[in-house]
This record gives C-alpha cells, structure tokens and sequence, in this order.
C-alpha cells in the first residue's frame, strides 16, 4: 500500500474516533432511549464515496473495535458491530446501484444500522418483542442519516478538489 493511502486511513479513523469521543460527550434530551446522532458515519460515508468499499468497511471496523474498547465495552461493542456492518452492507449495494443519492444511501444506513441492533438485541435477550421498539429507532434512523448525509454531501466535493 503506498503511503499516502496509509495516511488517508490514518487520518480518516482517527477522525471517526475523535467523532465517537465527541457523540460520546454531548449530552441528548433523547426522545428514543439508546439513540445516537451517529457521528462517525459522516467519516463513513465519505469514505465509501471517496475511497470505496473496501476503505471504508476497514475504517469502520477499525473505529468500532477501537471505540468499543475505549467508550462502551463489550456489549457494546457487540451492539455497534452489527449495526455497522448490516449499516455499511446496504450503503454499498444502494450505492452499486446509482438509484439513490448520497443522502438516500446515509438515510438507508441509518435505518439498517438500527435493524442490526435490534437483532443483536434479540439474540441476546431471547425475545423477539424487542422488535417493538424498532419502528421509534427507524425514524431516528431516518432523520441521523438525512443529516449525516448532508453533511457527507457537503464535504465530498471539498475531498476531491485536494
């Protein structure tokens, strides 16, 4: 690998860190219990438009490993692993397909990253009635990934003019 890709993903998951520690920090008057802004997805999403998927499924999992060990433990760690994974999964088959913008495949991100924390959710506690409470997370899906999206979509064009 040559060393301005290492530099990149340096840079980048040492960004999506620092965007966890700062999520980590602002206090919510949370409407949904468990709900999160999502922060460190703008550094996804950037990445699976700038550098691809590959990229950015190593940097996501860099971050969760790391941010897991460092902000939440294990469970969560479990819980954010399975979000992310299913979140990124759907993001880079929306984004093969070119039907959706970057804010729709953010948006789409969102909501699956919640769908895999419901189901991890479910495994754990053995009780699919936890499934209840996913209609409340998709909607925050929904409206943290219009907004990270946007933000993504801000920042790109300024990634490719460098």
């Amino acid at each position: 690998m040559e060393s301005r890709k290492v530099a990149q993903y340096g840079l980048f998951v040492a960004l999506a860190m620092l965007m966890s520690y700062v999520e980590v920090l602002i206090p919510l008057p949370l409407v949904v219990p468990g709900m999160k802004l999502g922060l460190a997805n703008v550094v996804i999403v950037v990445v699976l438009y700038h550098m691809g998927a590959k990229p950015a499924f190593f940097i996501s999992l860099v971050r969760i490993v790391l941010s897991g060990l460092l902000f939440a433990g294990f469970a969560g760690l479990l819980y954010s692993l399975a979000g992310a994974m299913c979140s990124l999964g759907v993001m880079v088959l929306l984004k093969k397909t070119g039907k959706c913008s970057m804010t729709g495949v953010s948006m789409m991100g969102g909501v699956f990253h919640n769908v895999g924390q419901i189901i991890v959710a479910a495994l754990v506690v053995e009780n699919i009635k936890i499934a209840y409470y996913l209609p409340f997370l998709l909607v925050t899906g929904v409206v943290t990934g219009f907004l990270i999206g946007m933000v993504a979509n801000w920042t790109l064009p300024y990634l490719h003019r460098r």
